[in-house]
């Protein structure tokens, strides 16, 4: 049995979990959320928990129970509470601000760039820290990849957008010719 798979998860109050035979729909506060039903994997909802459990100890259904519960487990904490992911400037002038529905960057290029932010994700700006929130985990990590996406941290200064706490690897320059 898969060790993830046989948690439990609990539901908090304010969160209501339906499952149909094709789908199933997680809604909370902070809005709704819905997965499609992978065969061969069997959601319960009881008072005040879901267990996921498998049909058969094939191969195919065994690999997809923990991704199951998983799945269940990110939509409930998302509706509940949300998810946010963290990044960070590097660089002599780089800027970002908020503007409208979206992002104000100056990166260091000829032009500023405005990043558009999707339905359901908001972002607050700190100097030069951008943080990134939603109640879809999968949504959040896709937009924070984007948005680091547009000015990589190189590696000899390490300017660019990083993840806050993400450790860049650093090279050395030239190292010259001796006189």
């Amino acid at each position: 049995m898969s060790r993830i798979g046989k948690l439990p998860i609990q539901i908090p109050s304010g969160v209501t979990i339906t499952v149909d035979p094709q789908t199933i729909v997680v809604a909370g506060s902070k809005g709704t959320l819905s997965q499609a039903q992978i065969e061969g994997i069997t959601v319960k909802v009881t008072e005040g928990e879901v267990t996921v459990s498998r049909v058969s100890d094939e191969p195919k259904i065994r690999s997809k129970h923990g991704l199951m519960r998983t799945l269940i487990n990110n939509m409930v904490v998302g509706v509940s509470n949300g998810f946010s992911k963290q990044l960070e400037l590097n660089g002599v002038g780089y800027r970002v601000a908020l503007s409208g529905n979206g992002l104000k960057l100056n990166i260091g290029l000829s032009h500023d760039v405005i990043f558009t932010l999707p339905v359901g994700i908001s972002a607050n700006v700190e100097q030069n820290i951008i943080t990134i929130n939603g109640f879809d985990k999968q949504m959040v990590g896709q937009v924070a990849a984007d948005i680091r996406k547009l000015k990589k941290p190189e590696p000899y200064k390490g300017k660019g957008i990083k993840y806050v706490g993400e450790r860049i690897l650093r090279k050395s320059g030239k190292s010259g010719k001796e006189k």
